[in-house]
């Protein structure tokens, strides 16, 4: 039995609603950002007071939600797809940036082996939890080897999410245990508090891994298309396995899927939503551009 405490899965904390409040207004300031739409207008959207809102987000992304925006209009996010040619270009300049080169020291990537791939997690025990993160609630499951899983939850039924997990590693042990994986979720969202490296364990196909090894690359602050995924892994013409590749993600955030954009700039194709790609968008974006010499001050 998945569920057999029913008190493990609480309802979505404050910190959940709060997000979900920055989320609508976030995605009403992309959808009308021509029309420039003020404070009043925002927080009334969102159904909070202007001043509550002013403050909330700003404790949230650290600059106001004009300044915010700007990071996500097609002029700036246009600019920084053509700030390098690659993702190896990017990568190469991160290594200028102790704060970029965050990923590329602190993130290893395992995956199974094929006959591990075939048993289905078999032998594998997961430790999993629900926790808060700037972007929502997430569940994460990790083994011995390293996070293995990482989805932020898109309603409130964490049964669904065990489910989920489950289903992707049918043949494994899941234990409920947040007290493990609360330290992890911290120095996912958090590098600052990341004492050592996080190793991440994948079950996937060759091209899979191989895809889900190449967005490791991207730095933070970095923009990439699916067409130079394509490229950076050898099969230029591969793009729709690639975008199928991209999207079969396991590990949110941590294998920075959302740093994948289309040409055309349209910030979609996310599992687990559009608002909340803008939303970790804007927030990397806007930490990495107001950092001395690196764009928008």
């Amino acid at each position: 039995m998945l569920f057999e405490n029913k008190e493990l899965y609480r309802p979505l904390t404050a910190d959940q609603h709060q997000y979900n409040t920055i989320a609508r207004a976030i995605e009403y300031l992309y959808t009308h950002f021509k029309d420039q739409p003020d404070l009043e207008e925002v927080a009334a959207q969102v159904h909070v007071s202007p001043f509550h809102f002013q403050r909330m987000f700003t404790e949230w992304a650290g600059i106001s939600p004009k300044r915010f925006m700007q990071f996500l209009t097609a002029g700036f996010l246009k600019e920084r797809l053509n700030n390098f040619s690659s993702i190896a270009d990017a990568a190469d300049a991160a290594g200028l940036s102790s704060q970029s080169r965050v990923y590329d020291l602190f993130v290893t990537l395992e995956a199974v082996t094929p006959q591990e791939f075939k048993e289905k997690g078999a032998g594998i025990t997961i430790h999993y939890g629900f926790h808060g993160t700037p972007f929502g609630k997430v569940i994460i499951g990790a083994t011995t080897r390293g996070i293995c899983h990482l989805y932020f939850l898109t309603d409130e039924d964490t049964e669904k999410a065990v489910r989920q997990l489950q289903q992707l590693w049918e043949n494994a042990v899941l234990q409920y245990d947040p007290e493990k994986t609360a330290p992890l979720v911290e120095m996912v969202f958090d590098p600052s508090k990341r004492t050592e490296k996080l190793h991440v364990l994948v079950k996937g196909t060759n091209f899979q891994v191989k895809v889900w090894n190449a967005l490791l690359k991207i730095p933070s602050g970095s923009l990439t298309t699916y067409q130079d995924v394509a490229r950076q892994i050898g099969l230029p013409k591969a793009l729709q396995a690639v975008g199928s590749a991209v999207g079969a993600n396991p590990v949110a955030f941590l294998i920075p899927c959302h740093r994948v954009i289309r040409k055309n700039l349209v910030l979609a194709d996310y599992m687990w939503g559009p608002e909340r790609k803008k939303a970790i968008l804007g927030w990397e974006l806007s930490r990495d551009s107001i950092l001395p010499g690196t764009g928008i001050s």
